[in-house]
Formats: C-alpha cells, sequence, structure tokens
C-alpha cells in the first residue's frame, strides 16, 4: 500500500493462518444444507431524496393531468371498465379517465407494509417501511454458463436457480418465472414452475400472470399449501403485474391483477418504460406516466378488495438513441430511481426499484460496472423490494449461473451497508488498545478473536491473495470461482420438509390440469 506505515510482508505464521481462514470458510461451506436467510433486512441509513417538494407536486400534478385528459386503456376487460364506471371514473369504449385525486384516493386504501408469509415462519418477509427484501432475476428465456455457454432455459435450470435462491442468506424471496422453461408447454409450465417454489423453498414467490387461468392455477396450488381459510387472512403469493406502456392495460394483466386481489394475495404493479420508445424522451415526463400508470393499477387493485396488498413497480430505463437498444445503469435512469422512490413514499406503499441490471451479454467489467450502479442507486434511493437482484444478464434475455453468484456477492455487499455503522463500547475496542498497546499489531487481541467473524463482510469471491498466492491457487478469475461456488452450492442444497399430503394434492392438480387440455408451444 503506497504511502502506508504499516508493511504488509507476510510473515510465514500469517500466511498459514490465512491459508487456515480460506479453509476453514470452504469447510463450512461444503458441510451441507442450506444457509439460512437473515430473519430481518432493515434499513438503519437514510434514504437519498432529490426532489423538493415543488418538484414532487409537479410530477403528481402532471401524473393526474395525464390520467385526467389522456386517460389509460383497459383493453379486453369487461369487469375492470364496469367497476371504474361505478366508481365514477369516466369510461369511453375502454379508456379510463380519473377527475382529479380520483386515482390517488382509491390507492388509499392500500396497506403501507405488509407480510408474505412462508411455509417456514423463519422465511417469512415484510414489504415495506424500512425493510428490504432481494429477489432473483425473472423471465429470461436464456440461461448461460462458461462450461455450456448460453442455451434455453430448462425447467432443470429454473429448479437450480430455486435451490440457488434457498440457499443464499441474501435473497429472501424465491422470485417468480426465475427463468423460462422453454422445455415445457407454455399453457403448463405455470404448473411447474408454482410447484418447484413450493416444493424447493420456503421462501415467498410470484405465481403466473400471462392468463387468467394460470394466475387462478397459482392462486389455487397456494391454497393446496395453506389452506383457503389461511389466504383469506393472509399474503402467501404475488402477481407481476406489467403494463403495456404507455398507458395500456391488456386484458390479460388486468384480469391477473383482479384474481390475485380478489384473493388477498400481493400484486405488484410495474411499468416498462423506455424513454424515447413506451413514453417521452425525458425522465420527467417518463416519471409522471409511471406514477400514472402504477396508481391506475393499484385503484383497480383496491376497487377489487380493498386493503389488497400492492407493491408500487416499475421496470424504466433509458434507450440508445442511435441504435434503440435499451441500456442500463446511465445516469438518468439511475436519477429516475431515486425520485420514483420519493414519488412511491408520498403514496405510502411499498416501493420496487434497482436491480442488478446490464446490457452485457456476459459477466464483463461492463455487467458489474452497470449492475452496481443500478443496484446502488435503488439500495440509496429506498427501495423496498429489488426485484432482478441476481443472475441478470443481456438485457434480460439472459440468466448467467455465474453472474447469479456474483450477484450474490454484492448483495451481501449492500445489506452490510444499509445496515449502518453501530457506534457502542464493543466498536470503540477499549480492551485491545490495552492489551495491544503502541506500535503492536492487533490481529492477536481477544476483542479481535471475538470479533473478526461479523466484523467486516466476508467475500466468498474477491481474492486479495498476493500474486504468487493467486498463481499458486490457479489463477482464477472471479467467474471461474463463482463456477465453481454454483456447484458447490448445488450440491449441498437439501430440500424444506413438505408435508406428504400437500405434496401429493399438488401434485395430483398439476396432473390434472395438464390433462384437462393439449399442449401450447407458442
Amino acid at each position: 500500500m503506497i504511502g502506508s506505515d504499516v508493511d504488509y510482508q507476510k510473515t510465514p505464521s500469517m500466511k498459514r493462518e490465512r491459508r487456515g481462514g480460506r479453509a476453514a470458510r470452504k469447510k463450512r461451506r461444503s458441510a451441507g444444507g442450506r444457509v439460512a436467510a437473515p430473519a430481518v433486512m432493515r434499513r438503519t441509513i437514510p434514504v437519498y431524496e432529490i426532489l423538493d417538494e415543488k418538484a414532487l407536486q409537479t410530477l403528481e400534478n402532471h401524473a393526474e393531468w395525464i390520467l385526467r385528459e389522456i386517460g389509460v386503456e383497459f383493453r379486453g376487460d369487461e369487469e375492470a371498465l364496469r367497476l371504474f364506471k361505478e366508481a365514477g371514473a369516466t369510461v369511453a369504449g375502454q379508456r379510463v379517465r380519473f377527475d382529479t385525486g380520483m386515482a390517488r384516493a382509491l390507492c388509499s386504501t392500500a396497506p403501507k407494509s405488509f407480510r408474505m408469509v412462508s411455509r417456514d415462519p423463519a422465511s417469512s418477509i415484510t414489504l415495506g417501511d424500512d425493510h428490504v427484501v432481494f429477489m432473483p432475476g425473472y423471465g429470461s428465456p436464456f440461461v448461460t454458463d462458461i462450461d455450456h455457454g448460453r442455451r434455453y432455459a430448462t425447467i432443470e435450470d429454473f429448479r437450480n436457480f430455486v435451490k440457488l435462491t434457498y440457499a443464499s442468506p441474501w435473497l429472501n424471496h424465491s422470485g417468480g418465472t426465475v427463468c423460462e422453461p422453454v422445455d415445457l408447454p407454455v399453457n403448463k409450465r405455470h404448473l411447474d414452475m408454482v410447484y418447484t417454489h413450493l416444493r424447493y423453498s420456503t421462501k415467498p414467490f410470484m405465481g403466473g400472470v400471462t392468463a387468467p387461468e394460470r394466475a387462478e392455477d397459482s392462486v389455487a396450488m397456494a391454497r393446496l399449501a395453506f389452506g383457503d381459510a389461511y389466504l383469506e387472512e393472509n399474503c402467501v403469493i404475488q402477481g407481476n403485474i406489467n403494463i403495456n406502456s404507455p398507458l395500456v392495460y391488456d386484458g390479460v394483466m388486468s384480469s391477473a391483477l383482479r384474481i390475485y386481489a380478489a384473493a388477498n394475495q400481493s400484486v405488484a404493479v410495474s411499468p416498462a418504460i423506455f424513454g424515447g420508445a413506451m413514453g417521452p424522451v425525458t425522465q420527467p415526463a417518463v416519471l409522471a406516466q409511471t406514477h400514472a400508470e402504477t396508481m391506475a393499477g393499484i385503484a383497480l387493485s383496491q376497487l377489487v378488495r380493498k386493503g389488497t396488498p400492492v407493491v408500487y413497480g416499475n421496470f424504466n430505463t433509458t434507450i440508445n438513441l442511435k441504435t434503440g437498444a435499451p441500456t442500463f445503469g446511465t445516469p438518468e435512469a439511475n436519477l429516475h430511481t431515486f425520485a420514483f422512490a420519493q414519488l412511491g413514499r408520498r403514496l405510502g406503499v411499498p416501493v420496487r426499484c434497482g436491480g442488478q441490471l446490464t446490457a452485457s451479454n456476459l459477466a464483463d467489467g461492463q455487467a458489474m460496472q452497470e449492475s452496481a450502479d443500478c443496484m446502488m442507486a435503488g439500495i440509496l434511493a429506498g427501495s423496498n423490494f429489488v426485484f432482478h437482484a441476481a443472475g441478470w444478464l443481456e438485457g434480460g434475455l439472459t440468466m448467467g449461473y455465474e453472474k447469479f453468484i456474483m450477484d450474490l456477492d454484492h448483495c451481501g455487499m449492500m445489506l452490510r451497508m444499509i445496515g449502518g455503522l453501530t457506534v457502542d463500547e464493543n466498536g470503540l475496542a477499549a480492551d485491545a488498545y490495552r492489551e495491544a498497546g503502541p506500535g503492536e499489531a492487533f490481529f492477536g487481541t481477544a476483542h479481535t478473536m471475538a470479533n473478526f467473524e461479523t466484523a467486516n463482510y466476508m467475500s466468498e469471491l474477491s481474492s486479495g491473495d498476493s500474486y504468487e498466492q493467486w498463481m499458486e491457487d490457479g489463477a482464477k478469475d472471479m467467474q471461474q470461482r463463482a463456477n465453481r461456488r454454483w456447484k458447490e452450492m448445488l450440491a449441498d442444497y437439501q430440500p424444506p420438509p413438505l408435508d406428504p399430503a400437500i405434496d401429493e394434492a399438488l401434485q395430483d392438480f398439476m396432473a390434472r390440469k395438464k390433462s384437462e387440455t393439449p399442449d401450447q408451444w407458442y
């Protein structure tokens, strides 16, 4: 270290201690079983707010103007149109317009925070307030690893990512369509995905939304696992509702939203706007449009059932205005994240932002820079729910095994950061000063021995070895180390227990549903 008074030349005994620490960590990793997720992931550091009251009111007023003058179309959903008309909205054909303040008033019955209950109480989570939830990537039709390259995802890949998510202490939500199992029929794969979440994990999860009957099947399977009466009082499953921006809900998504809401289950309402394509090129306009679209969906959920738990979501970014390709980690998109989180908090519901997003085709420097910038913006903005926290590549087309593990390591770092800094007697370490004295190292003090495992975040991937030690260990880069790690995690995976009667009921339900209709592959 240039300019340091500390001599970093390692003595033989220090080298032995270091190797022993690495060997001990490896032994703990290979001991088998799942590493339990932290019971609570809570923010203790303040959020970063970039907009003042005047700017926020201007954006909210523009969203009200969009809802009043332009409106939002609900295509192919007569029930949604009926509900809005009865509530007092202006309905002309499939377009719904809201008087100023109406959509916001309808949203007011959504809870500020809510609990998602798991089969294992230790895996239950809270969305909202100062809680932070990380979820893996969603929706990729391809997977990749450095052994076999890029390929279409299968149900085996889907199971692998659910198992890896379950085994990670840094992800506390199992996700939804973590990757698309294209080896199964389009109209039936949702059954296998929901079953996989229930069988191979106890963490909260998302169900199908790509057809009304798939949403119904997902809720039905949750009922088999938890009980009809239980769902009336508890949220155990979610639907991720995307909007066909600009300003359109198709009947599939709005129907799925209504099905989850009617069952008292959560919906994450998530416009996906790429500025310059599905919305204007300027971020203030995209913010107002996103706010309008999200409020319209939350309003519908509350008309179906007051108190339906919701997440105020978005998946917005910029595009390359020369090529039309989506971009991630740009300063404009990250500024949008900060502002969007402020708008969501003012609406009084849990907020989705962030994620380790990248347009890169592999887990290279571009991928990690874009991912880190997106994730940091979401964390500092005050996200409660982070989609795509691990695995995302190629603008969402691909889930990467190595990228997944690299992202997990970064998730651990982010959670350590939001845990904040505690200044107390132990942290001030007075006894360590008395024991070591001036000019002496602190490695062997009782305080160091008592705190070394928890004082700092210990990465399982990063290498701080000398060049010579790194070469001796095989000169592996981070992707190679991540490759070894995901294989270790899958080899060590142990499934959680599931009542055999519930398992049998789920499998019987799946078999019956699959037999009722022919396979559809597109």
